[in-house]
Formats: structure tokens, C-alpha cells, sequence
């Protein structure tokens, strides 16, 4: 039986450069893709957030790139919270899946694996 679970995930780039922005976008739907065993085809949405500090490229340009065209998309600029980690790209994708929500995994890579240490795999 399917369901629709929330997957959360983050990576940290290193400057503000739209091809970094591009890569690490589609290293981070892989690495979740992979983890939960998905296809694009289970994507139903993809919300992707980016710290004020990128501006070079959207994230969801990096999504379309890896064959997410038919996944509704959008981005948004994270809340610009004094000392919060900067160049930092966060996703919240919601998908179709036969796993229970206790065995999603959330991918957090490069320094973004600090936001969340407990749920970085």
C-alpha cells in the first residue's frame, strides 16, 4: 500500500556559483533517491529553500536537469536568521512510497550535516 511521506534534506555549498548550486542540488535528490529507494516518478512536490547568500541560480533548475521537468517545483529564500550556517540549500519533497514514515531518510550532506545530526545519515 502507498502513502505519501515528507522528505527532508540539506547540503551546504561552498560558494555562491550556479554550477556548485546546480550539482549539489542533483547530488542531493540522488543520494535521496537512492537512500529510499525512489524514482522521480514517486516525487509528488519539491519545495528547495537557499540562504540569502545564493543567489547565482535557482535550486529547481538543478532538479530539472536530473529529469524532475514533470515535478511540480518551487523555491523560496530561507529566513535570514543572524549566525545561521550560510549557502545552505534545504529541501522538503513529498513522495509516494510502500515504507512507513519511521523508515524515511533524510539526507544531509557536506556541512549541512550539522543542521540536523539526527537525522544525517
Amino acid at each position: 500500500m502507498s502513502s505519501i511521506l515528507a522528505i527532508r534534506g540539506a547540503t551546504q555549498v561552498d560558494r555562491d556559483d550556479p554550477d556548485l548550486v546546480l550539482r549539489s542540488v542533483a547530488e542531493l535528490l540522488t543520494e535521496i533517491m537512492l537512500a529510499n529507494k525512489l524514482s522521480v516518478g514517486d516525487f509528488i512536490s519539491v519545495l528547495f529553500t537557499a540562504t540569502p547568500d545564493l543567489i547565482s541560480e535557482f535550486p529547481a533548475v538543478g532538479a530539472r536537469s536530473i529529469g524532475f521537468g514533470a515535478v511540480p517545483l518551487i523555491c523560496a529564500s530561507e529566513i535570514a536568521v543572524p549566525g545561521a550556517m550560510p549557502r545552505v540549500i534545504r529541501l522538503l519533497a513529498h513522495v509516494e512510497s510502500s515504507q512507513p514514515r519511521s523508515e524515511a531518510k533524510h539526507i544531509y550532506l557536506h556541512g549541512a550535516v550539522a543542521l540536523r545530526k539526527d537525522l544525517a545519515q
